[in-house]
């Protein structure tokens, strides 16, 4: 992964979100097409903390899974973690993963300001998506891009059982 943006990067995310992106420090994820998918963001952004890694900034991922929230999945999900052990174990483990990768990408900069203002706690425990109960999904978006980037059994799910994979893929 590169911290330089391409010009051509800049204009297709711009495009994505609808206006000028800030706080990127890398594209973590692109389709095989070679358009952005998901945004590594800056961990401290505006003077003030930024727990969010990942960000996914395709229109057609966040059109689909969109569909999919509004059909009941996030609360299902949760259900399912609730009651199978071993998808709660790989659940927390992909919140681990995430939380091990946001400090490991942190510029020793932000990790130094984070920590004397006492920031530190809160980066240890906030999971994807800076959430603190790790028995929630809470969106979809944030736990597929933490899928396409990194490791995240929710995102598995997600192209295992509606094949949102084809969509990122097309793109």
């Amino acid at each position: 992964m590169t911290n330089t943006l391409s010009q051509g990067d800049i204009d297709i995310i711009t495009a994505q979100l609808g206006r000028k992106p800030s706080g990127i420090n890398a594209i973590a994820h692109y389709s095989p097409n070679g358009t952005p998918q998901v945004l590594e963001m800056e961990t401290w952004v505006f003077d003030q903390p930024f727990p969010t890694l990942y960000w996914l900034s395709s229109k057609a991922i966040d059109k689909a899974l969109a569909k999919i929230e509004s059909h009941g999945v996030v609360k299902e999900l949760e259900q399912r973690i609730k009651d199978d052990e071993e998808l709660r174990e790989a659940h927390y483990a992909s919140h681990r993963d995430y939380i091990a990768r946001r400090w490991e990408v942190m510029s020793n900069e932000h990790k130094a300001i984070i920590e004397e203002k006492g920031f530190k706690p809160l980066f240890d425990k906030l999971g994807i998506g800076g959430i603190a109960n790790w028995d929630q999904v809470r969106c979809l978006h944030m736990q597929y891009a933490h899928h396409l980037a990194g490791n995240n059994v929710i995102g598995r799910i997600l192209d295992e059982e509606y094949d949102v994979r084809a969509i990122a893929d097309a793109e």
